[in-house]
């Protein structure tokens, strides 16, 4: 048992990993650079800040490379519990790394239009402006499509929790609701042009945001606990 504590308390740890990184580049520098209704302001606040801008892009990659081996630590953690269960959550997870990852193609493409003195020089300042609010919504389309499998496997990992035995039931429960919001914003901002307009997406994202904090700490807590147990028999 003090074998797969130690395994929880590594996932934990990359898990917040991926959690920071992952708020870092989707929420923060979005927020910091990006006015999806003024390009004029975009342009300016990532051709002043490109260093923040890079930041945003290297902790995506950290986020990506965590996150592969988070799944692998939570399979040699969870595998006991339902093989098949484990190999589903596997599958459905690693099918978004290569999606992100060719997604932040767009991201580069910014630092291209933004950074580039010999192509700032030839190119009207308008048409450069329509080159990075096309580049960054296809990266929000990329982030969208990633978000199916973002969603997908969290079913199959909150069944797994959920099953467990060793962590709490409502981790699960919300894990498994954190799939729903996935799919639900999704499905809304794909079906429906004015899904953003309604305000339920702002809701859904924040079911798989509370069940992955939650579990990421759960999961700390466990190995926190088994190197106590440790130095107590010691």
């Amino acid at each position: 048992m003090n074998t797969a504590k130690n395994t929880a308390g590594a996932a934990g740890l990359i898990y917040l990993v991926v959690v920071i990184t992952g708020m870092f580049s989707l929420a923060y520098i979005p927020k910091q650079l990006i006015d999806w209704n003024n390009s004029t302001v975009t342009f300016n606040n990532i051709t002043t800040s490109p260093s923040l801008f890079r930041i945003g892009i290297y902790c995506s990659i950290v986020c990506y490379v965590a996150f592969t081996f988070l799944l692998l630590l939570l399979y040699k953690l969870l595998r006991p519990v339902n093989e098949s269960h484990a190999r589903a959550m596997l599958i459905l997870a690693l099918l978004s790394v290569p999606i992100s990852f060719n997604n932040l193609q767009h991201q580069y493409a910014v630092l291209t239009i933004t950074g580039k003195e010999s192509i700032l020089q030839t190119i009207p300042v308008e048409d450069l402006q329509a080159k990075l609010m096309l580049s960054l919504q296809q990266y929000n389309d990329g982030i969208l499509l990633a978000t199916v499998f973002w969603g997908l496997w969290l079913f199959p990992f909150g069944l797994l929790v959920y099953r467990s035995g060793f962590m709490p039931k409502f981790s699960g429960i919300l894990l498994m609701l954190g799939c729903l919001g996935y799919l639900v914003n999704f499905s809304g901002n794909t079906l429906f042009a004015n899904y953003p307009q309604t305000g339920i997406g702002k809701y859904m994202r924040i079911l798989p945001a509370v069940a992955e904090i939650t579990t990421c700490g759960w999961l700390l807590f466990l190995g926190l606990k088994s190197k106590k147990n440790e130095k107590q028999k010691i």
